[in-house]
């Protein structure tokens, strides 16, 4: 059971991992484009719990406890049963949330970004850029919304309705860059040029011809050891848990090669960029699910985008 010591050496790690966040990202240009929401944060963490208490203040509870959510597998309804709970037994003056809703609130404004992208239900479109306003697929025909008549226009949406198929993309430009904000992870991502041991012997993939002929093909991208290194792959996951249901969904997940083997597969650097919710195994099909990724990389290979790297502050 964890003692008062440890719940304090815990609440001032989370402190002072805000406090860094705000302090290196608090730059000119960042802070005037994103004033709003380190204004936020700084509010929420400088806020106590309630009058008096020096523990807690109303951010790093809320962290705390959508850690342990997510670590135990807590229920949004159990958390929410919690929060009302814990709510009722601290003074009526707290600032603590009501309800799993409320919470999110708090944590939204750190959290990443996502795309909600409908989809043809036979994987021919995604309803985005020129196909944004459709609600029939131009290919197949078949509806976008699940609608009881056919009433739906091709220049027209149903709000109220539910889309017969439905992908998200977690954007991965702002999670690289978070990435290389943080100074360990930052110096991490350089290991295949300065860490690792070069003995002709094939221990990383950073050893490989493939690796190597790469590097020949595209020196400009070989000098710049911080340039990420990514292999892709996809699988089939059923979000319940129970085989006894037939709702699955793929998910494509972003490895990243720059890592020490004993890092790169590590859950917390394997990040999780598409969740396609099907029935079925979309094979080859699975290419028009890819696009918004693979315009990010394409954006990445081609323009490149400025980050702020913790390592070399």
């Amino acid at each position: 059971m964890p003692t008062v010591s440890h719940i304090e050496s815990f609440d001032v790690e989370i402190r002072h991992r805000i406090e860094d966040m705000i302090r290196d990202l608090g730059e000119d240009d960042f802070q005037q484009a994103h004033a709003p929401l380190y204004k936020k944060i700084e509010s929420d963490l400088k806020k106590p719990l309630y009058s008096g208490c020096t523990t807690f203040t109303r951010l790093t509870t809320v962290l705390a406890l959508v850690n342990l959510k997510a670590r135990f597998g807590w229920s949004d309804k159990s958390f929410s049963k919690l929060l009302v709970l814990s709510k009722m037994m601290i003074p009526k003056d707290n600032m603590l949330s009501k309800n799993h809703y409320e919470a999110k609130k708090i944590l939204c404004v750190v959290g990443m970004e996502y795309q909600k992208i409908h989809a043809c239900l036979n994987d021919c479109i995604l309803y985005r850029n020129q196909f944004a306003k459709m609600c029939k697929c131009p290919t197949c025909g078949v509806l976008r919304y699940k609608v009881k008549d056919d009433k739906c226009s091709d220049n027209a949406t149903t709000n109220n309705s539910r889309p017969t198929k439905v992908c998200w993309y977690l954007i991965i430009i702002p999670r690289f860059k978070q990435l290389l904000a943080n100074e360990h992870d930052a110096k991490n991502l350089t290991w295949h040029a300065d860490g690792r041991k070069s003995d002709g012997l094939l221990r990383h993939l950073a050893d490989s011809p493939h690796w190597k002929t790469i590097d020949h093909l595209y020196q400009y991208f070989r000098d710049k050891p911080r340039n990420l290194r990514l292999g892709i792959a996809s699988d089939i996951m059923n979000p319940f848990g129970n085989l006894s249901t037939n709702h699955s969904s793929w998910n494509v997940l972003l490895m990243i090669y720059n890592l020490p083997p004993w890092l790169g597969t590590k859950r917390k650097y394997i990040m999780m960029c598409m969740i396609i919710a099907s029935l079925r195994y979309s094979g080859n099909d699975i290419d028009f699910y890819l696009k918004p990724l693979i315009e990010d990389l394409r954006n990445l290979w081609g323009d490149g985008v400025d980050v702020w790297d913790g390592n070399l502050q």
